[in-house]
């Protein structure tokens, strides 16, 4: 086998009980809230900040992130399906005519997870007055940031959200998929891209002045995370969803564009916010 070449096929689940396993991807899903709130707690530390405010903080991310994520696939990939097994949005079973099968929550969306987590945020905020959202956003994105590598990763060991053939000696072959030729592994193109922006995050956080202006990282991640997504997109497989109707770009790329937009805003009018 070329030496730029990869097969993969892992074993999806760590450990089974029965038909009921723990898979790498819910695995990956817990480290990004548990490394999270360690990221959140040492920052509240930092900006003398009652670290009780944590407990339903996080609470409210992890409702968000798994309900908008749900629901982003829902109505942004799969609704002509999900119209016909509404049961299914919300439970982790997959439902026909030979019973019900355990398959957990596999189909997420990350532009559901982000409009979930801010809308969650700002329940948050409504509830438990302490500084301004934007303060919130400016810190969270630094580990939401790592976190959206961890998801990736458990992508990757699903075989999903896979790239397009590399039609050259490089690539995996995702065997669990049935393929013999080799893909872009865009599940990790993104984590790396993740990764990196968080690192870019934390730099400007703890060595710039630019931490002081409101909405300024909110800003940066957004437009910055999800022009990764952008670019990734032309080496991934089509997902579905909106595409179908719009064409020309990809569903995760139409639905890039409003937070790159709104990214840039954010970091232009924080500029003018006075702090």
């Amino acid at each position: 086998m070329n030496d730029f070449i990869l097969e993969w096929s892992p074993d999806e689940k760590i450990i089974s009980f029965g038909s009921i396993g723990i898979h790498w991807y819910s695995l990956m899903f817990l480290l990004a809230f548990f490394i999270g709130f360690q990221i959140m707690k040492k920052i509240y530390i930092k900006e003398k900040k009652d670290i009780a405010l944590l407990d339903p903080f996080l609470v409210h991310m992890v409702l968000g992130t798994i309900i908008g994520a749900r629901l982003g696939e829902v109505f942004f990939y799969n609704w002509n399906y999900f119209q016909n097994n509404l049961f299914e949005i919300f439970l982790p079973f997959k439902i026909d005519d030979s019973g019900w099968k355990f398959i957990g929550f596999r189909g997420l969306s990350s532009h559901g997870a982000t409009i979930g987590i801010i809308i969650s945020i700002i329940i948050y905020k409504i509830k438990y007055k302490y500084d301004s959202v934007l303060w919130i956003f400016d810190r969270l994105v630094i580990a939401v940031a790592l976190g959206g590598m961890f998801v990736r990763i458990g992508n990757f060991f699903n075989s999903e959200i896979i790239g397009k053939f590399t039609n050259s000696d490089f690539g995996v072959i995702f065997l669990n998929r049935g393929d013999n030729l080799p893909r872009h592994p865009a599940q990790l193109y993104e984590a790396f891209g993740y990764l990196i922006l968080f690192v870019f995050l934390a730099l400007i956080y703890n060595k710039t002045k630019l931490s002081n202006k409101k909405g300024f990282i909110f800003g940066f991640f957004l437009t910055k995370l999800f022009s990764i997504r952008f670019i990734v997109e032309y080496v991934k497989e089509s997902q579905g969803g909106i595409e179908e109707t719009l064409g020309i770009l990809s569903t995760g790329q139409w639905l890039s564009i409003p937070f790159i937009i709104f990214g840039l805003l954010l970091m232009m009018n924080s500029y003018k916010i006075k702090v």
